[in-house]
C-alpha cells in the first residue's frame, strides 16, 4: 500500500496562539492502477490545499475515512473492472462510507461497465480523452453537491439525525443486540455564551472527535452520528460499554480544560448570565452519556427507546461531573 502523502494535522481542534482563516483541505481517497489519478488532482488543485490518502483495500479505505472527513473517493485503472464495481457496492453497503462521493476513472470501458457503476453508486464515471478543464469542473460539482446534500453534520461531518434513525431501525430490524449512547455535553450554553460560538464549536468538534477515535479504535464496526448541537449518538456492542464509555470520559476531562483560558481553568470555573439575567457560576465542561441496551428483541421500534433515553439523559446530567449511566429499568 502507498503511504498516505500528507497528514493534515489541524483536523485535531486545539489552542492555538493565533486564529487566522485557514484556506479549506481537500481530502482525497485513491486507488490507482494504471492511471495518475494523484498527478492530475495536484495539476487541478494547485491554488488549494489538498491531501492525497491512498488505499488498495476497503479495510485501508474504511480507515482513512474514520481520520479524515473525505470529500471523493477515486478508483482508477485501465483493465477488467469488476472488482473495482464490487468495491463500490462494498462501499456503499458501509453505513460510515456510505455517504462519501466516488468517481470512477477508466481510458476505455465496455457500456456495461459503465451502467453497472452508476447502478451500484458511483457518482460519476470518467472515460474516453481525460479533458483536463472539463473533468475538474466534474470532481468539483462532486465535491460541491456532496457537501451540500449529504445528510452529514457540517460541522464534525458526522452522519446527521436522518442516518442516525436509518441504523437504529436497521439493527433493531436485524435483532442486533447494541448498546445506544446518548453523549451530551453539560453547562455547553453557557460556556457559548461566554466564549462565543466560535470556541463553542471547536468544543463539540473536539468531543466529536474524542468519541469517533476510541469507537473506531476499539470498535471498528462501530456507528457515531452528530445529532445536533452538542448531542452525540453512538453504537456499540454490550461488551465494550464500560471500556469505550470510560475512555471517552477519560479522555474527555483530561483535554476539556485546555479550551478554557489559563484564569478560567485555574479558577475551575466561568461566571455567565443564565436565562433570568442573573450571574451565575458554571464548573468546567462535562460529559454525560446515557446507554440504552437493546438485547432479546426488547425494542420493536424506534419510537420505543427515545422517550426511555431522553430520560436516562435526563438522570445521568442530574450527576456531577462526567458520568455514563446505563438504563436497567424495564421498558416503558
Amino acid at each position: 500500500m502507498l503511504s498516505t502523502k500528507s497528514t493534515i494535522l489541524e483536523n485535531w481542534p486545539g489552542p492555538k496562539t493565533t486564529e487566522l482563516p485557514r484556506k479549506p483541505v481537500y481530502h482525497f481517497a485513491i486507488r490507482q492502477h494504471g492511471v495518475d489519478l494523484d498527478f492530475r488532482l495536484e495539476q487541478f488543485f494547485q491554488d488549494r490545499h489538498i491531501s492525497l490518502h491512498y488505499f488498495e483495500s476497503f479495510e485501508e479505505l474504511a480507515h482513512t475515512c474514520h481520520r479524515y472527513a473525505v470529500d471523493v473517493i477515486l478508483i482508477g485503472g485501465r483493465d477488467d473492472f469488476l472488482p473495482e464495481i464490487e468495491l463500490v457496492r462494498t462501499i456503499r453497503n458501509n453505513t460510515f462510507t456510505a455517504i462519501t462521493p466516488i468517481i470512477l476513472v477508466h481510458p476505455d470501458p465496455d457500456e456495461n461497465t459503465i451502467v453497472a457503476a452508476y447502478e451500484n453508486g458511483a457518482e460519476d464515471f470518467i472515460y474516453g480523452e481525460w479533458r483536463p478543464k472539463l473533468e475538474e469542473v466534474r470532481i468539483q460539482r462532486v465535491i460541491s453537491r456532496s457537501r451540500r446534500d449529504l445528510a452529514v453534520n457540517p460541522s464534525t461531518q458526522l452522519p446527521g439525525p436522518s442516518t442516525i434513525e436509518q441504523e437504529i431501525v436497521r439493527q433493531i430490524d436485524m435483532g442486533a443486540e447494541i448498546a445506544i449512547c446518548y453523549a451530551d455535553l453539560d453547562n455547553f450554553k453557557a460556556y457559548n455564551d461566554y466564549y462565543g460560538y466560535h470556541y463553542g464549536d471547536k468544543v463539540v468538534r473536539l468531543t466529536a472527535r474524542i468519541i469517533k477515535d476510541v469507537v473506531f479504535d476499539l470498535c471498528p464496526e462501530g456507528f457515531v452520528g452528530h445529532i445536533a448541537g452538542d448531542d452525540f449518538i453512538y453504537i456499540i456492542p454490550p461488551q465494550l460499554i464500560d471500556e469505550i464509555c470510560t475512555n471517552v470520559l477519560t479522555t474527555f476531562d483530561r483535554m476539556i480544560p485546555y479550551r478554557y483560558k489559563e484564569e478560567d481553568r485555574v479558577r475551575g470555573h466561568i461566571e455567565s448570565v443564565n436565562r433570568r439575567g442573573d450571574t451565575e457560576t458554571y464548573p468546567l465542561l462535562t460529559l454525560s452519556i446515557a446507554v440504552l441496551v437493546n438485547s432479546n428483541g426488547k425494542f420493536q421500534h424506534i419510537g420505543e427507546l427515545s422517550k426511555m433515553l431522553a430520560d436516562l439523559k435526563k438522570a445521568t446530567k442530574a450527576k456531577e461531573g462526567s458520568n455514563y449511566m446505563v438504563e436497567r429499568r424495564r421498558k416503558y
